[in-house]
């Protein structure tokens, strides 16, 4: 029977808090370079940097039940287990894969008897927590609720569509992002240097080239970076001097890709979207796809493509085809929930329905028109007809009256129309429609209500409090 403070084989497979080298001997890299303590932890500094909460909860041992939620490789489960190494609880680590209602049934009875008899805690991972079904999850939101165990969950899908509302309101959320490129090359310059863990007694050595292609397409994820040059490690053959020089060719051969010729930060991030959202804008799919393609294999932050679609449906393709927006929004929701590598699929369908829209840019040269009035006239009266009247003296002064109320007038009755809405002295003009696509109706129906405005105003007004 375990005593509190065991460690479980469920999910790491390790009986002491740090596993031996011996333990390690066949091990990925990535598994031999598994920080041991949040010092050697790189990134997540929003979570685990100095004076975080979730940092103080580990050191002091006072963990609450949460969830962490992130891509792969970004440290997920190397937080599980800095905690498993540090807590005095019962830890049980599960995972989801393999796991059923019987081992979470298991787990909580012998952390009802611990806390029962002899007082300790037991903290419960559940790796992968999303493959849990509703049942499985029901499974163990009484033992949560009830404080018999402390959750910790992980998972890379959103938990608010894949964990169950009662369990996840008992539970905090903390979000993991893609680690930064200059996070994932420390990571790989410590694999280079450690001697014991690490390849160090391999001396290796990565061409530039290589290094920069290896940051860019392991795409944030700690895990692909450090297997991948593992495996590229090993296939390159030693100089005279036992030297292991890593080509780009390696490195590319080990992630079964070609490094595309793109820097994030620098003069080709730039050329290759602008050349993006001036394909779109010139109604061109094939480049446009081009373009897409480009940016998601070389590793472009995909929320970062779809923000660029959002803001050129509303500035290029605008009223012409008002679904454009729509579309282009649920691009970007779709995204960030599915994520990579199935995100492109969104983004795809986005971006041929962008590119084959109607265009049109009256949103944005008639705001410029309505923003250089204000700029150039100031902040004019608001018609008093138009001004609300809460108080007896505000309606005295004269707020409020002869306001028409557009419902009373059918749509085809001149008074509808008739009323002045502009500040005096300000004849608008600022919204001029395209005769593209839905604004060409948006055109005729402006001017069939200019035509009523007229009308209307041609008659004696009729004013009503």
């Amino acid at each position: 029977m375990p005593k509190a403070g065991d460690r479980q084989r469920d999910l790491f497979g390790f009986a002491e808090p740090e596993p031996e080298k011996d333990d390690l001997q066949g091990a990925p890299l990535a598994a031999r370079m598994r920080p041991r303590s949040l010092d050697e932890y790189v990134g997540q500094e929003q979570l685990i940097g100095p004076g975080r909460a979730l940092r103080r909860a580990i050191e002091t041992d006072r963990i609450s039940s949460f969830i962490l939620w992130g891509p792969p490789g970004t440290g997920k489960t190397t937080l599980a287990q800095i905690i498993a190494n540090a807590t005095h609880a019962h830890f049980v680590g599960l995972s989801a894969v393999s796991a059923g209602v019987a081992d979470l049934r298991r787990v909580i009875e012998e952390a009802s008897r611990l806390r029962r008899q002899e007082g300790h805690r037991t903290i419960l991972l559940i790796d992968e927590i999303h493959r849990f079904n509703k049942a499985q999850q029901d499974a163990v939101l009484h033992a949560v609720e009830q404080g018999v165990v402390t959750l910790i969950g992980a998972t890379t899908e959103n938990p608010s569509f894949e964990v169950n509302s009662a369990l996840l309101s008992r539970s905090r959320v903390y979000t993991l992002r893609a680690l930064k490129d200059d996070e994932i090359e420390t990571l790989i310059r410590r694999a280079l240097s450690d001697s014991e863990r690490g390849l160090g007694e391999m001396k290796v050595e990565l061409a530039p080239e290589a290094l920069s292609a290896l940051i860019s397409m392991a795409g944030g994820d700690a895990r692909t970076a450090l297997n991948a040059l593992e495996l590229a490690a090993t296939a390159t053959q030693p100089d005279d001097q036992g030297c292991r020089v890593v080509a780009l060719a390696a490195v590319e051969d080990a992630l079964q890709r070609r490094a595309l010729q793109y820097d994030k930060g620098g003069e080709q991030h730039y050329d290759v979207v602008s050349a993006f959202i001036k394909s779109l804008r010139g109604s061109d799919p094939d480049a446009a796809l081009y373009y897409l393609a480009r940016m998601l294999e070389a590793g472009e932050d995909p929320l970062f493509i779809v923000r660029r679609m959002v803001i050129l449906a509303a500035e290029d393709v605008g009223l012409a085809d008002p679904q454009a927006l729509t579309i282009a929004v649920a691009a970007q929701q779709a995204v960030h929930f599915v994520g990579l590598p199935e995100g492109y699929l969104p983004m795809a369908e986005a971006c041929i329905y962008l590119a084959t829209a109607p265009k049109s840019n009256s949103a944005i040269t008639s705001y410029q028109r309505a923003r250089e009035a204000v700029m150039q006239q100031g902040s004019m009266p608001v018609p008093l007809h138009l001004r609300n009247a809460p108080t007896g003296l505000m309606k005295s002064l004269g707020y409020g009256k002869g306001y028409d109320y557009s419902h009373d007038f059918g749509p085809d009755d001149p008074r509808r129309y008739r009323q002045r809405y502009l500040p005096e002295g300000l004849e608008g003009g600022f919204y001029q429609p395209s005769s593209h696509g839905f604004e060409k109706e948006i055109q005729e129906r402006m001017q069939r209500m200019a035509e009523f405005r007229r009308a209307g105003n041609a008659k004696p007004p009729t004013k009503k409090d």
